[in-house]
């Protein structure tokens, strides 16, 4: 029988696709004077020494600036931005003094960073560090293969700025704004690949979100498996937004940053399914690192004194939850052992640094916790 799982296809990241529409804009720029009329395809260097051909969406001359724009190829990630244009500006600008040849700036649909903590500073646009320099080494190479053109330092320098059409929009749909990035969607990627459902892209996250709470003088933070869960800790304890982190499945990796970045307690909130599968000391609980084996699962129930019986058939962990609230009259304190267990697991990777796990219902309130 033929498998069904097929490989996913990986893309390039929105810094990439910025670096290889700057490219476009800046050689476009450079040839007007040569009556060029548009710029089909670039290509770039990118951090490990390859080259990447991209082809440009759109190209034009207008007054004294060139622009142009690249469809960001994602491949085969979900990520919202996937098939967003972006586009960049140029322009030359006469400069006092030495100037930088490239100086780099943000358009509409860029968020501006508002908090600290990030690794690009308060005021400035939301670029961060690996795409700047890629963006500035395709322009200096299209500087290089176009001779220069008009640009005569050190009197004058090249203006890049980078835009998203849409990018206010898709940033209603990202964390942004919790991050302090407002305005638009950041401008990302450390290595210009983007890989599908990579850890990667999870984990960037969670340390951006742990170094914004960390700048704002956060001491509690809550780590949460979804927005449900989130939503559920919002509505009964109101923290500040910036406590509030997403670690998804990622609840080893969560642990032991929240414990790195040196936060003084540290809340847990997930539904029945995600607690138990912690309780049993399971670092990644996303179902494709494993299904929930049920069979141990109610072994370790029985094993931490919350009496199931093992010979009858349970499809899900749902079920189990159901068979708890049905037998147990008053099933809350049989529950809250399953997040002592938590507790104890994730107390084990802080190194002593309390951890509080809050059990959220099916209907989306939290209903019993560790402490």
């Amino acid at each position: 029988m033929a498998s069904s799982v097929r490989n996913l296809r990986s893309g390039y990241t929105t810094g990439a696709t910025a670096a290889a529409a700057a490219k476009a804009a800046a050689m476009l720029l450079l040839r007007a004077e040569d009556g060029s009329q548009g710029i089909p395809e670039v290509e770039i260097p990118f951090p490990d020494g390859s080259r990447v051909s991209f082809r440009v969406y759109r190209s034009e001359y207008v007054g004294n600036s060139a622009t142009a724009s690249v469809i960001k190829d994602g491949g085969d990630d979900p990520d919202v931005t996937n098939r967003a244009e972006i586009a960049a500006s140029a322009e030359m600008i006469v400069t006092a003094g030495t100037p930088e040849d490239v100086i780099l700036r943000g358009g509409p649909g860029v968020g501006v960073v508002t908090k600290p903590g990030l690794s690009v500073p308060v005021g400035e646009p939301a670029i961060n560090p690996v795409p700047r320099k890629m963006i500035r080494e395709a322009v200096k190479e299209a500087i290089e293969e176009c001779g220069g053109g008009s640009l005569n330092l050190p009197r004058h320098a090249m203006v890049i700025t980078i835009s998203v059409p849409q990018g206010e929009e898709l940033a209603r749909k990202t964390l942004n704004a919790r991050l302090g990035i407002i305005g638009g969607i950041s401008i990302l990627g450390t290595s210009g690949i983007v890989r599908p459902l990579s850890a990667e892209a999870w984990t960037s996250s969670i340390e951006s979100a742990m170094s914004v709470a960390k700048a704002s003088g956060i001491r509690e933070v809550v780590l949460s498996v979804g927005r449900v869960s989130e939503r559920a800790h919002m509505n009964r304890y109101a923290f500040r937004q910036e406590a509030y982190i997403m670690m998804g499945d990622y609840s080893g990796f969560s642990l032991s940053a929240a414990a790195r970045h040196g936060f003084g307690k540290i809340h847990i909130s997930a539904h029945w399914a995600k607690m138990l599968k912690i309780s049993m000391s399971t670092p990644q609980t996303h179902v494709r690192h494993g299904a929930l084996d049920l069979k141990k699962g109610l072994e370790h129930l029985n094993l931490i004194g919350i009496s199931v019986p093992e010979d009858r058939e349970f499809n899900t962990a749902r079920e189990i939850y159901d068979y708890l609230v049905s037998v147990y009259e008053g099933p809350l304190p049989i529950l809250r052992k399953v997040c002592i267990e938590a507790k104890k697991y994730a107390e084990g990777i802080t190194s002593g640094i309390p951890v509080v796990a809050h059990l959220v219902s099916y209907e989306g309130e939290v209903i019993t916790d560790s402490e």
